[in-house]
């Protein structure tokens, strides 16, 4: 998802700066004060570091094979790409790359068996690629918005930036169904970046450093993730307010995590732990 076009206003400089700062605050608000005794709190403990682009507007991420697929945004500089696992400094990280249309924005990326779907942000198309390749070898139309999206191996879930996951029919995209996402009785909006894990969804909360566990069957948050202490320790970056957290992928051989955000330098390889 994109800050600079996320709030339909004629609000200009400041002025959107500040709302935007007050729907962070209501998000971030709302995230802790969790309070009900079957939610519980996780932290990401960092096992390993990898260098990532940090001119790569991180939109989606999924691991498949040892290998980490991307799907990057902004209009002009749209891509989908794969993503080698390699420490220190090697510049050979990005394995090759298929860029968008310039008409396209980029946003969630999910794997269905040998093919890569990725959503566009308004556009109202999903993007169809041969996994091998990197072809294109269909699309999907949709109404509304596309932030986030993952298979767990029966439906597609897919966000669009409100506190409603739906689920489509991952052959025709045809819509299925929704929930409404819960934390403690109440909706949790900006549903951004999804992982499909088991009978969870985890997502990341867009303008917070938090994810959240949601069990797919009612809709309701079961965990907190809070990602805060993996923010790079750089003013500049920390000053852009375009630089959130964004991107979660998962091995299930492992149960090991991979986290990252907008132009963020560094990609972790993490696991989560009980907070303290």
């Amino acid at each position: 998802m994109t800050p600079a076009r996320a709030l339909r206003s004629p609000a200009h400089g400041a002025t959107r700066r500040v709302l935007r700062a007050l729907a962070a605050s209501a998000a971030i608000a709302l995230l802790a004060a969790c309070s009900a005794a079957d939610v519980v709190r996780w932290t990401p403990e960092v096992v390993a570091t990898h260098p990532h682009d940090p001119t790569a507007f991180t939109q989606g991420l999924l691991f498949h094979e040892g290998r980490l697929y991307e799907s990057t945004g902004r209009y002009g500089l749209s891509d989908v790409r794969e993503v080698a696992l390699v420490t220190g400094d090697d510049e050979r990280h990005v394995v090759r790359t298929r860029p968008l249309d310039a008409r396209f924005f980029a946003e969630g990326l999910a794997r269905v068996d040998d093919r890569l779907v990725q959503l566009t942000y308004r556009e109202g198309t999903a993007l169809v690629y041969d996994l091998d390749t990197f072809e294109e070898v269909d699309r999907f139309a949709y109404d509304g918005e596309g932030w986030g999206l993952c298979f767990d191996g029966r439906e597609l879930w897919m966000s669009d930036g409100s506190s409603r996951l739906q689920r489509r029919d991952p052959a025709t995209f045809d819509l299925l169904g929704h929930v409404e996402v819960r934390l403690d009785g109440r909706a949790v909006e900006r549903l951004n970046e999804l992982e499909c894990v088991g009978e969870h969804v985890i997502a990341n909360v867009w303008l917070t450093t938090e994810l959240v566990r949601i069990v797919k069957a009612d809709g309701r948050v079961d965990a907190v993730i809070d990602a805060a202490a993996l923010v790079p320790d750089d003013p500049a970056l920390r000053a852009n307010r375009d630089a959130v957290l964004n991107g979660v992928a998962h091995d299930p051989a492992t149960g090991r995590w991979w986290l990252t955000g907008k132009l963020w330098p560094v990609l972790y390889e993490v696991r989560f732990v009980e907070a303290r």
